[in-house]
């Protein structure tokens, strides 16, 4: 069960966290040559006040602190419990990013030495320049840009390709951001259904075309596909599916919203044109974050810059990318993803090991008599869709509760991130766990199940 003192010692660190935000903003409101008699008391008094939280931080003892910022409770869920929030997972932050938010949370805080061109990615200091280089390097790719989110990616390749009226390939299990980017762009989605195991294929793709030039009298104008989609976390096969993409003479946009920052993503080994992954998924960042890169090829459509003249000043921006609007990220944003990016880099290497964590505890969910693995099994992301309709959500029928039961009993263990509520068909992420986690929240589900009398084989 969960402990007290920890809840604590964690509202402890809340509290010093913010006296000292309240000691930094007396730094922030004082003269360069030094404190007026009345800062340098509240200096001290500020300074008192967090030693004497330290103290009980240490202990573990003393009040509870109460740590809302106006209407803002403090969010402590990954401090106090284990998340397996289905989306949250990979978009925890690093230790390294969240220092990055304390220090650069202003709202221009990239701009301090911003030079002509005048251009986010052309800032030297801090190495913005350079992190974007690293980004198409770590994705086998020529450029990159950081864009708000992956749906940003999307709608900038959108609404540089397709004209209105022309045809867009998508899955039947796309995220709906997918269709947006196609629909404000003015073009018209086409699915490629699944197979029975809810898989897109190269060959179902390869019909689909055929389909819509046959309908339309003209090819598709992008093929957008998911490596692992966000419904299922299924692997699709978009190695097959580029190539297809090659053969008709269609770009092939890859959508790594789910894999780019946890596993390894090589651009020209998958045959992508562009490639689309998401910060606050799956790489450690701030929300809203993400990124888009491609080859020199179509660089220079999708990121052409503006050839606009004012009719009265004469003024021109040139230098300024259209689709981005300018400049994209600025702020704790995107120095969140700078800073988490070694650690995320790196992090793409224990894939397998992450995999293999997932695999671990879904074998004791299915312990329980009446649980199942709806995701493709064995599986291949640490994303998963399963069916309790058979074990706990019988309890749920009978509980006072209903569904919430589950919750109740989970967060009292200390686990939270299941759809409250949820006993029939929900999804959880085990991404980023250490294994003693992951035991732990295993045995969790299986301590309730034997609570309940549910069988276990």
């Amino acid at each position: 069960m969960r402990s007290l003192k920890k809840e604590l010692q964690i509202q402890k660190t809340y509290e010093m966290l913010f006296a000292l935000e309240d000691l930094r903003e007396i730094f922030r409101q004082s003269l360069p040559t030094g404190f007026s008699d009345k800062e340098q008391e509240d200096f001290s008094n500020t300074a008192n006040r967090i030693k004497s939280i330290l103290s009980e931080l240490e202990t573990g003892e003393g009040k509870p602190a109460c740590n809302r910022v106006g209407c803002l409770d403090a969010r402590t869920r990954e401090e106090e419990f284990i998340n397996i929030h289905p989306i949250q997972a990979a978009g925890r932050l690093t230790p390294e990013g969240r220092k990055a938010v304390i220090s650069y949370g202003d709202g221009y805080s990239t701009c301090d030495y911003c030079r002509k061109p005048f251009r986010l990615d052309k800032i030297t200091r801090p190495p913005i320049e350079e992190f974007h280089q690293d980004l198409a390097k770590f994705l086998n790719m020529e450029q990159a840009r950081v864009v708000p989110g992956a749906r940003r990616g999307f709608q900038v390749v959108t609404q540089s390709l397709v004209e209105r009226g022309e045809s867009v390939i998508v899955s039947a299990l796309a995220h709906y951001t997918e269709f947006l980017a196609v629909e404000v762009a003015g073009g018209v989605v086409k699915e490629v259904p699944p197979d029975q195991e809810n898989i897109i294929t190269a060959e179902a793709t390869a019909l689909k075309i055929d389909e819509v030039k046959a309908k339309t009298g003209k090819l598709p104008k992008l093929i957008m596909i998911d490596h692992y989609d966000y419904q299922f976390a299924n692997e699709h096969d978009v190695h097959g599916i580029s190539k297809v993409a090659r053969e008709y003479g269609i770009p092939f946009l890859y959508n790594g919203a789910y894999t780019v920052g946890v596993m390894p993503v090589d651009g020209k080994k998958i045959g992508a044109d562009f490639i689309v992954g998401s910060g606050h998924k799956s790489m450690a960042s701030v929300a809203p974050s993400g990124v888009l890169a491609t080859t020199d090829e179509w660089a220079k459509k999708i990121f052409r810059t503006t050839q606009m003249v004012g009719d009265l000043t004469k003024r021109k921006f040139g230098v300024k990318e259209v689709e981005n609007l300018g400049c994209t990220l600025m702020g704790a944003t995107l120095l969140s993803m700078i800073a988490s990016f070694p650690r995320v880099r790196a992090r793409t290497a224990s894939w397998e090991e992450e995999v293999k964590k997932s695999n671990y505890f879904l074998e004791q969910l299915l312990k329980i008599q009446g649980s199942n693995v709806l995701s493709e099994w064995p599986r291949r992301h640490t994303l998963t869709k399963v069916d309790t309709t058979g074990s706990f959500d019988t309890v749920a029928k009978t509980h006072k509760r209903r569904g919430f039961f589950f919750s109740d009993e989970l967060k009292e263990r200390g686990i939270i991130g299941e759809f409250a509520g949820a006993t029939r068909t929900w999804k959880l992420n085990t991404y980023g766990l250490t294994w003693e986690q992951i035991k732990y929240t295993a045995d969790a589900l299986l301590d309730i199940a034997k609570k309940y009398g549910l069988s276990i084989n």
